[in-house]
């Protein structure tokens, strides 16, 4: 069952069960997906990586907001965020642990070749290609920039 599929059905039973903050997190996944797929040039059909990136971006700006909410002291909306967050990552693949990480750029650049600092730009790139989805981008820069110095 596709991601779109899933999520129809899931914003039913968070509406049986009477589950608004899931409800609402659902719902916001369905209208980005919606939007993703009307935009110009987009088609009816969206890829899985797509999905995965809507999903990363819905994730992201979630926490971005809850951060927001706790530095001005608005903890009860900081609170709904978060949790909003984590009903969309349900859907997200399993994040690889920090060590699982630098193996990966290890190995990248090792079979590329990549030792200096001033590839730093074409390691990220390789490694955002191969873990896109895997692992949060500031642990991926953040191994990368470790792997170069």
């Amino acid at each position: 069952m596709n991601l779109e599929k899933q999520i129809i059905e899931d914003i039913k039973a968070a509406m049986r069960a009477k589950e608004k903050e899931r409800l609402e997190a659902l719902r916001a996944v369905k209208s980005a997906i919606m939007l993703a797929k009307t935009e110009k040039g987009g088609s009816d059909e969206i890829t899985e990586e797509t999905e995965l990136k809507i999903l990363q971006r819905l994730v992201k700006q979630r926490a971005d907001s809850a951060n927001i909410y706790k530095e001005q002291g608005r903890e009860d909306l900081a609170e709904k965020e978060s949790k909003e967050a984590e009903f969309i990552k349900v859907y997200l693949p399993a994040q690889m642990r920090e060590e699982e990480v630098v193996e990966v750029i290890k190995k990248l650049a090792e079979d590329n070749g990549i030792t200096q600092q001033s590839e730093f730009g074409k390691l990220m790139g390789l490694a955002m290609k191969q873990l896109s989805g895997k692992a949060d981008g500031k642990l991926i820069s953040s191994a990368a920039k470790k792997i170069l110095s």
